[in-house]
């Protein structure tokens, strides 16, 4: 039988520690498996690269989640609720799509005593993380630059704002759900905004991982708590890795080899 081959797409994508989680897992867990990731420029081209490269099984990171979601025969509830795919399972040729990144995020925030969240960002993570947090009784807030993809969220109930009509308030958790501070020293939101909303908040959460991005480093100098991505990744990468797998391996037994990844 021929290795069972994977990856991950995005990009940017050389930063990913997704090939390192699922690949000591393969190993640890005696699964013929080999997991790479490959710079898609163009989403579109999804599916078909993904054929064209052999693969088993593929994860999704920015910007291509909403292009996962179309590249996909079949989607789960869930999936399909938010229109965010970063899982695709091939299946007897066809392609199969999850969201894992809403609840690898719900777990990992759940060490946080927290009731209302601002989301800095309207992307694929938002809309997924938005629509779970939103099933587990948290009262969420969509900040973003722009208008046009704020609508979907408003026509869901949630409270949205552009950062011309933002009005601040007390929010528990402020998370980053944006690419902001990944390869550059930007932030997700204008200074001034997050300076009114900081002091009050109980913690800052980036999804990014890694490195303390300047949102990090601004939200420590007001003396909060912060926590960066690698939990939602290792969360949601477990979850993954079992809809690779069949289920033929349990949470804990996968997370034992995954999280080697954040120490070497």
């Amino acid at each position: 039988m021929a290795k069972l081959l994977f990856a991950i797409f995005g990009n940017p994508v050389s930063h990913s520690k997704s090939p390192l989680m699922h690949n000591l897992a393969f190993k640890g867990l005696g699964v013929d498996g080999c997991y790479g990731r490959y710079h898609l420029e163009e989403g579109r081209q999804l599916r078909e690269t993904f054929f064209q490269l052999g693969l088993k099984g593929a994860n999704i990171t920015v910007p291509h989640k909403e292009h996962a979601y179309a590249a996909c025969d079949v989607l789960d509830g869930f999936a399909q609720k938010v229109g965010a795919v970063n899982t695709i399972v091939e299946r007897e040729g066809k392609l199969y799509g999850y969201n894992t990144d809403a609840p690898g995020f719900l777990k990992a925030i759940s060490a946080f005593d927290a009731q209302k969240v601002l989301f800095l960002g309207a992307g694929g993570t938002a809309r997924a993380t938005a629509a779970i947090l939103k099933e587990a009784g948290y009262e969420v807030t969509i900040l973003n630059r722009s208008a046009g993809r704020l609508e979907s969220f408003e026509k869901e109930g949630f409270a949205v704002a552009t950062f011309e009509a933002f009005d601040p308030q007390h929010y528990d958790l402020i998370i980053n759900m944006t690419s902001a501070g990944l390869e550059d020293d930007t932030l997700p939101a204008p200074k001034e905004i997050l300076e009114a909303v900081i002091p009050s908040a109980k913690a800052c959460v980036d999804v990014i991982y890694g490195k303390e991005t300047p949102f990090l480093k601004l939200s420590r100098r007001y003396g909060k708590p912060t926590k960066d991505g690698s939990d939602m990744l290792l969360y949601q990468g477990i979850i993954a890795f079992e809809y690779f797998t069949d289920r033929h391996f349990g949470f804990e037994e996968i997370e034992h080899h995954m999280k080697k990844a954040f120490t070497l």
